[in-house]
């Protein structure tokens, strides 16, 4: 895939609380999905995946800031037991203030 294709891309994440989840498209197909457990004061992040045909284009780290950026918006605490959110957490600074670590 090109730079070009890559711009074109159409990039969607959404949060779907039915199923407890952060789900980002690509041109309409799943990409990835960031499991969650949510409590009336935080989100506990327990597993993140994107689907390896979709690897090294950054949909993960946009699926991570969408979630994190929401949860704080909420007004939630962020709980990273999933490894790619803390890891995310670790390399972004700014989220210190809502994360409390398990």
């Amino acid at each position: 895939m090109s730079d070009a294709e890559a711009v074109d891309e159409v990039v969607e994440i959404e949060r779907e609380d039915a199923a407890r989840r952060y789900v980002v498209t690509v041109d309409g197909v799943q990409a990835g999905v960031a499991v969650f457990v949510a409590s009336p004061s935080a989100v506990t992040f327990t597993h993140t995946v994107v689907d390896p045909a979709f690897g090294g284009r950054g949909i993960g780290s946009r699926l991570a800031k969408f979630a994190l950026d929401d949860t704080v918006a909420r007004g939630l605490r962020i709980v990273p037991r999933c490894p790619f959110i803390a890891a995310y957490l670790r390399e972004h600074p700014g989220y210190e203030a809502s994360v409390d670590w398990p």
